[in-house]
């Protein structure tokens, strides 16, 4: 399993908005996927179709989709996203993936035979040499296609195919359900493991009724959040935000922070929100974008019976967050 550490996001990948879109007199060495999450399973696959790219001097290319198939296959069920796919961007452009293309899932791009699938979009719009996929990989309409078909294809339409071992995933022991499955538990340090980074999520600071400035401990109200995005199990975290509008070389950037997610039920109970409070304080944070990097969790939420005892719960959550974060 990789080392955990914050990503040092330096750019977004150069990204198409369709596959029609893309230019075709490059050598791509192309894979297909939802790839939500770029956790360590999906890091090995792009790890082995850079590295495949660089071996026949051509192109990475990733061909993802949005929305995510299952919008669409199954729209009653939450789709509960790891990433999106802005942030999925960034994660991949660290890769050192060379173009994403992100294919809108529609209901007539659904019914894509398989063959059709390879040949005309892959083939004669995307110039692809060589396919990289994982262990299991389907595609085209109702999921026919697989390394099977790949393989037979291959020959005929010029293009040479690679499965990656069901060992070599496997061996990583990672899941997008899994994380997901850690995540809605508040074992954050659980999926940072399968993940190879802590968890995030990105937003806007809005406005808040300042209630946490009037009893001491100010905090910023993280809004704009993606509709489709995975929040954590409710409750109290250390965390590490990120000020995105400012230069990535800014010594300031990354903050520790004391984050709650939850109903405020000792508060104004409601719908779920998130907040932080910066523990060094001294920062106007309205407006500004931010990413919120889900260290550890401190304990659940639940309701104080006045606003002196929920004063002095947060200055212990602050002080162990301190220890948690090592500040």
């Amino acid at each position: 399993m990789a080392t955990i550490s914050l990503p040092n996001i330096p750019l977004f990948v150069q990204t198409f908005n369709a596959i029609s879109n893309f230019p075709t007199q490059l050598a791509a060495v192309a894979t297909t996927g939802t790839f939500d999450g770029v956790h360590a399973g999906h890091q090995a696959i792009l790890k082995r179709l850079i590295a495949s790219a660089n071996e026949i001097g051509g192109q990475s290319v990733l061909i993802t989709f949005d929305p995510h198939p299952r919008r669409l296959i199954h729209p009653e069920y939450p789709l509960e996203l790891l990433t999106t796919i802005e942030e999925r961007s960034e994660l991949l452009a660290d890769l050192g993936l060379d173009f994403l293309i992100v294919q809108p899932f529609t209901l007539e791009f659904s019914k894509t035979e398989s063959i059709d699938f390879v040949r005309r979009l892959l083939v004669e719009q995307v110039g692809v040499k060589r396919l990289v996929i994982g262990h299991d990989h389907r595609f085209g309409r109702n999921r026919e296609g697989s390394f099977e078909h790949l393989r037979e294809f291959a020959p005929v339409y010029g293009f040479e195919v690679e499965e990656i071992p069901a060992l070599d995933i496997s061996a990583m022991h990672v899941s997008s359900t899994q994380i997901r499955h850690a995540l809605q538990e508040g074992k954050v340090e659980k999926a940072a493991l399968a993940l190879t980074r802590p968890y995030f999520v990105t937003g806007q600071v809005v406005q808040g009724r300042q209630i946490g400035r009037i009893i001491g401990f100010p905090t910023a109200n993280v809004g704009h959040l993606h509709p489709d995005k995975l929040l954590p199990a409710q409750g109290v975290y250390a965390v590490k935000v990120d000020l995105m509008d400012q230069p990535a070389s800014s010594a300031t950037r990354m903050l520790p922070a004391v984050a709650n997610y939850g109903q405020r039920p000792s508060i104004e109970p409601g719908q779920a929100v998130l907040e932080v409070h910066l523990l060094e304080g001294g920062q106007d944070l309205y407006g500004q974008n931010i990413r919120v990097h889900f260290m550890e969790r401190l304990r659940g939420e639940y309701t104080f019976p006045d606003k002196d005892s929920l004063k002095a719960q947060i200055a212990r959550d602050a002080q162990e967050a301190r220890f948690r974060l090592g500040e």
